[in-house]
């Protein structure tokens, strides 16, 4: 991703990898030229500000899930990734799980609703299991909602199951290998 050396220069923990390598190929993390944005990945105690307006915006105002459901005690526990405009705003966010016996688990997945389609949710997919791959976790799964299947299918995850609900909104679940 392209960003403006004083945008990164405010981001001293920018930590973002140019490939993933899977057991299938390895995957370019690029975005369209015209995409000036950072990527900052590390805890809630450090990223909770900016990705709670992200997941505000998405999860809470525009898809209407109680605010009491969008929060948990695990996201003290998880990996963060925030993306950030070249105004130094954060536009989109997720989260990495705790490894559970070899399996990550990825949710809280978060783009605002102007910055969708630009390569920025794949971009912090592929950077959240590229983290899951270096703690030494051998699949990786979410609970895609069913409107958002697609995407996930085409960043190499398959659904398994039914489709169920979660917070009112239809869900299925979806895994992929990492190695």
């Amino acid at each position: 991703a392209r960003c403006s050396r004083q945008l990164a220069a405010r981001f001293s923990r920018l930590n973002v990898d140019t490939n993933v390598t899977t057991r299938h190929k390895t995957l370019p993390l690029t975005l369209p030229l015209n995409t000036q944005c950072v990527f900052s990945i590390g805890s809630w105690a450090d990223l909770s500000d900016a990705a709670r307006l992200v997941r505000t915006e998405v999860f809470i105002k525009e898809q209407g899930i109680p605010e009491a459901e969008e929060w948990d005690d695990m996201d003290a526990l998880c990996t963060h990734v925030v993306a950030y405009n070249s105004q130094g705003e954060p536009i989109a966010t997720a989260r990495l799980l705790p490894s559970q016996k070899g399996t990550a688990k990825i949710g809280r997945m978060a783009v605002l609703l102007a910055w969708r389609g630009q390569g920025l949710g794949a971009f912090m997919l592929q950077r959240l299991l590229q983290t899951a791959q270096q703690r030494g976790d051998q699949e990786a799964v979410l609970h895609a909602q069913s409107q958002a299947q697609g995407f996930y299918a085409a960043q190499g995850f398959e659904a398994r199951g039914e489709v169920f609900d979660e917070v009112g909104i239809p869900h299925i679940v979806m895994r992929r290998l990492l190695f």
